[in-house]
């Protein structure tokens, strides 16, 4: 007979399965010579089946293995077999949950219904827009040179920033706001800023950072990289006002070759965006839409959206706007060779 404790050990390990298969599931990705191992591969000796395993009375097939193999990155195909036999059981566990839920009536629960339209919608739109901008050309090699020529501060003057970002409170109106600021923009580096805000008795909140010139937004990023060590700039927020002071800047510069695959998937997906953009205003122009009750006066107009965006919260945000940043993680495979 099993003892407690190494019940309680099956039980810890059997949940801690669980939580891996349904984070595996819910992870959802293919390669082609994956879904070749496992539809082909270990088949018994009457022939291949397309049914993977059965669970009660429902089948999962090698289509839904395969289909959650699909967005898997970089699985290799030595890997495929393992991966499969993961993946397999994270749907076992799955279809167990779900055979509960309907046995429940979970799937006839109103937020239920309404979680899997909205499902179906994102789908949807999503499949509708990956159609459409699928067929979008790479960028060819005049397109990715001009691109690089034009943004020195990206590439072949690139600098790592070690910058102090000062959060500061302060009353007032906007014009009281940004007279005060432009006293900071003169200062010798953070710590005198620091020195100066707390001999005036003004409370502020600092954070250090270190940042690639292709984490900060196009927008900052042509200022910062004219500043020089130990001076500021500075914005006004809705709260008080924001001050970046760089400390440092160590010169990493990147050629044309390193930088040849986040430039080329910048352009791709910019074309994408820009792509899709178009089509939805196409689309709007083409339609009748008709907005009622106390959304009957149409979606807020472009002075309201304008006017907030012109006081961000923070010069730094945690992450440029896609529309507008080169992959961080691309141009990094680009500068692997350089380590």
């Amino acid at each position: 007979m099993m003892s407690v404790s190494s019940q309680g050990g099956v039980a810890r390990a059997r949940q801690v399965n669980l939580s891996s298969s349904l984070r595996l599931v819910r992870g959802l990705g293919l390669v082609a010579a994956a879904v070749a191992l496992v539809a082909c591969g270990g088949g018994k000796e009457g022939g291949a089946t397309q049914v993977a395993a059965k669970v009660n009375k429902e089948e999962i097939s090698v289509h839904q293995i395969n289909f959650v193999l699909q967005r898997q990155p970089n699985l290799k195909p030595e890997q495929a077999q393992a991966a499969s036999k993961r993946v397999l059981e994270g749907l076992v566990d799955q279809e167990l949950a779900v055979q509960q839920a309907v046995e429940q009536k979970l799937d006839r629960d109103p937020r239920t219904v309404m979680a899997i339209e909205a499902a179906r919608r994102e789908i949807l739109s999503r499949a509708y827009m990956d159609k459409l901008t699928g067929g979008v050309e790479k960028p060819t090699d005049a397109e990715i040179s001009q691109f690089y020529a034009s943004r020195p501060a990206l590439f072949s003057q690139r600098r790592v920033y070690s910058l102090v970002e000062f959060n500061i409170e302060a009353g007032g109106d906007k014009a009281q706001k940004e007279a005060l600021a432009a006293q900071f923009n003169g200062v010798k580096g953070a710590d005198a800023l620091a020195a100066q805000l707390r001999a005036a008795g003004v409370k502020f909140a600092a954070r250090p950072s270190t940042v690639p010139a292709e984490s900060v937004p196009t927008a900052l990023l042509g200022k910062l990289s004219t500043m020089g060590e130990g001076q500021a700039m500075s914005n006004v927020t809705p709260v008080g006002i924001n001050v970046l002071v760089l400390n440092a800047a160590k010169s990493a510069p990147v050629s044309e070759a390193q930088a040849k695959a986040a430039i080329t998937s910048f352009l791709v997906n910019d074309k994408k965006r820009k792509l899709a953009v178009d089509e939805m205003k196409r689309l709007r122009e083409a339609a009748k839409i008709e907005y009622l009750g106390q959304f009957s006066g149409g979606v807020a107009s472009a002075n309201v959206s304008a006017s907030a965006a012109e006081e961000p919260a923070s010069l730094l945000p945690a992450a440029a706007a896609a529309s507008e940043a080169l992959d961080a993680t691309d141009l990094q495979k680009g500068l692997s060779g350089l380590k």
